[in-house]
């Protein structure tokens, strides 16, 4: 029998199975990092508007570059201000955290019926005072929230339903909710310039996609008298026992949630004026309302929402406001 003369790594992480596309278009924030002292939200969401770039001061002590001006790719988020609608109490139990109850605000944004059923005859003060005498067994309070994108620039007005853990102890936590009940929150109100947090959202969708590009296999050499195809897996296991699962197969690619941990954010300004394109973003327009300034780049293309939360595996970094020389507005139109 024949067999490989040399070997070579896998083809394609097994870090993410199965590889199929997201349940929902906006992310699900599955972890939350355990945030003690001053109660506050932990969490926040804002719309990829597009990237640009920015000229702005090395301020990493360590870094070879210290001190000097570097170019770094930024990621442009749109970020309305969130409407806080709702609170939810969880209780622990053998099986996990269950929910004790909820009390939900009176008023509501003017499209919130595009995305709620509010209920009828609803009295929220029973609900406030029912929950309130279970207080005792609150272990983690979560605020309902939802995104306001009528007031971004890209012309959605449906909002964007979001659940956003509370830190600080439980009994604080609960206070401090109650008193966002119907309030807006800004992005200024949870995070500042310098830190680092974890952005969540889905990728970019690239529909049914072959082995090579989606898992990257290598292509077959073009021997003479080729007519089992190029771009395939050689082989892809015996008949019997069962193909495994791991052989890289053609398939659904793309759509799929992403986090990635400790992105920077470089500025956070409320002036859409001074970030906006000439011409616009490409597939997004002109922002109308506060904006962040991520380093890096994000998953998702345009218009996709981004959910942002306090890093579960934070950098043992200073948080310093990095000095920004210069931000390009130029044109993106044929680029």
């Amino acid at each position: 029998m024949g067999h490989k003369s040399k070997s070579a790594p896998r083809r394609g992480s097994l870090m993410y199975y199965p590889r199929v596309r997201a349940r929902r278009i906006t992310g699900r924030v599955r972890t939350w990092p355990t945030a003690e002292g001053t109660p506050k939200l932990l969490g926040f969401a804002g719309y990829k508007a597009g990237t640009t770039h920015v000229v702005m001061i090395d301020n990493r002590q360590k870094s070879p570059l210290f001190g000097r001006e570097v170019l770094k790719e930024v990621t442009v988020l749109e970020v309305p201000p969130i409407f806080v609608y709702g609170i939810r109490a969880y209780a622990k139990t053998p099986k996990g955290l269950r929910t004790l109850g909820e009390v939900l605000s009176k008023e509501l944004p003017k499209n919130a019926s595009r995305a709620i059923v509010p209920p009828k005859d609803y009295d929220a003060s029973k609900a406030s005072a029912a929950l309130d005498a279970k207080s005792a067994e609150i272990v983690e309070v979560r605020v309902l929230a939802m995104t306001q994108p009528d007031k971004a620039g890209f012309g959605k007005k449906t909002p964007d339903i979001l659940e956003i853990s509370v830190g600080g102890e439980p009994k604080a936590a609960y206070d401090h909710a109650k008193s966002l009940l119907g309030k807006e929150i800004k992005i200024k109100d949870l995070f500042s310039e310098g830190q680092f947090v974890d952005a969540t959202a889905i990728t970019k969708g690239k529909g049914f996609a072959g082995a090579v590009k989606r898992f990257g296999v290598k292509i077959q050499p073009n021997w003479h008298k080729h007519r089992k195809g190029k771009r395939v897996v050689a082989s892809i296991s015996p008949s019997r026992p069962h193909m495994m699962f791991t052989i890289p197969r053609p398939g659904k690619m793309g759509f799929h949630q992403r986090t990635e941990y400790n992105k920077r954010i470089l500025k956070i300004g409320d002036n859409p004026s001074e970030i906006n394109f000439v011409g616009g973003l490409l597939h997004y327009g002109l922002l109308k309302n506060g904006y962040a300034l991520i380093e890096g780049t994000l998953p998702g293309p345009a218009k996709r929402l981004i959910r942002i939360r306090a890093p579960v595996r934070l950098k043992k970094a200073k948080i310093e406001a990095p000095k920004i020389v210069a931000v390009s507005t130029a044109s993106k139109q044929g680029a």
